[in-house]
C-alpha cells in the first residue's frame, strides 16, 4: 500500500474550480499542489499520532501484566510470613517500590506521548512554514509576470 494518500476531489473539481477563477497574482497550480502538500502532511502528522498513541496503549498493557504479576507474587510473600511485624516491614516495602514503579510508568508514558506529539507537530510546523514560502514564491512570480507585460 502506498504511503502517498490519494486525493480524486484535488485532481478534478477542486482543479476545474480554481482554474475558472482568475484572479491575476495567484498561480492556481501552485496553490492546488500546496494544498495537496498540505493534505499529505497532515495525513502524515495524524498517523504518527496514531502509532504514537498505539505505542502507548502497548506499553499500558505491558504495565499492566506487570502490576498483576507482582501483586499476585506480593500477595503470595504477605501469606507466607506469620509474623506481623514482618508482614508490616513487606507491606512497607511493597508500598514504596509499587509507588516507585508507577511514578517511573507514568514518566515512561508521558515521555512517549511527549515524543509523538513532537514529531507530529514538527511535520506540521515544517509544512507550514514551506506553505508560507510557497505563497510568498507564487505572489512574487506572479506580480513579476503582471508587471512585465504591463511594461511592454
Amino acid at each position: 500500500m502506498s504511503n502517498t494518500p490519494n486525493f480524486p476531489f484535488f485532481e478534478n473539481e477542486f482543479v476545474k474550480a480554481m482554474t475558472q477563477f482568475r484572479v491575476p497574482s495567484v498561480d492556481v497550480e501552485l496553490m492546488i499542489t500546496a494544498q495537496r502538500k498540505n493534505v499529505e502532511a497532515f495525513t502524515a502528522a495524524n498517523r504518527l499520532a496514531i502509532e504514537g498513541i498505539q505505542a502507548v496503549m502497548r506499553r499500558q498493557l505491558e504495565i499492566f501484566r506487570q502490576t498483576v504479576e507482582e501483586s499476585t507474587r506480593t500477595l503470595r510473600d504477605l501469606s507466607s510470613t506469620s509474623e506481623p511485624n514482618d508482614r508490616m516491614t513487606k507491606q512497607v516495602e511493597m508500598l514504596r517500590s509499587a509507588y516507585d514503579q508507577a511514578l517511573g510508568n507514568m514518566n515512561e508514558l508521558t515521555d512517549m506521548l511527549h515524543k509523538s506529539n513532537a514529531e507530529a507537530s514538527e511535520l506540521i510546523r515544517t509544512r507550514v512554514s514551506d506553505a508560507l514560502g510557497e505563497v510568498k514564491k507564487s505572489v512574487t512570480k506572479k506580480t513579476e509576470k503582471a508587471e512585465k507585460s504591463t511594461a511592454k
